[in-house]
């Protein structure tokens, strides 16, 4: 399974191409455009609202938007997205992810990894991944964090 790896850049996602160490994919796959978008959460008085920032503050619960498309429907794919260190992972909507506490080295759900004798908490994340199974042509990831 090809991985597609987001690297920190201004402190949220960019994006690089490159297959995951123990599964590689034996046919290369067809290009697939990454982006993303990092919005502040605000809780109105009936619902939340997701706002833009140009500048984020400690204490900030942010919502990253990971949007993937390629060319036609294909395989699966795995996406990895690095956290920055100015957040800590708050969870996802649907909890599908594994998270890494070791730079994306040994992964599990957050919950169920330990590391170092002890359960892996929010705080220790440092990469989050999701396992792609659709054979849809686009589709979005969304992950929430809060400012360190």
């Amino acid at each position: 399974m090809p991985a597609l790896r987001l690297l920190p850049s201004l402190g949220f996602a960019t994006v690089l191409l490159a297959p995951a160490p123990a599964e590689a994919a034996m046919v290369a796959p067809p290009a697939v455009a990454v982006g993303s978008a990092v919005y502040v959460e605000h809780l109105g008085a009936a619902n939340r609202v997701l706002e833009r920032s140009d500048q984020l503050r400690r204490g900030d619960r942010v919502v990253t938007i990971v949007s993937w498309k390629r060319p036609g429907p294909g395989g699966a794919f795995t996406l990895v997205n690095p956290l920055p260190r100015t957040v800590q992972f708050d969870g996802t909507a649907d909890g599908t992810e594994e998270v890494s506490a070791d730079g994306g080295r040994t992964w599990g759900r957050l919950g169920q990894l330990r590391a170092a004798g002890r359960l892996v908490l929010a705080q220790d994340v440092t990469h989050v991944r999701w396992r792609v199974a659709s054979p849809s042509a686009a589709g979005r990831i969304a992950y929430r964090a809060i400012v360190r």
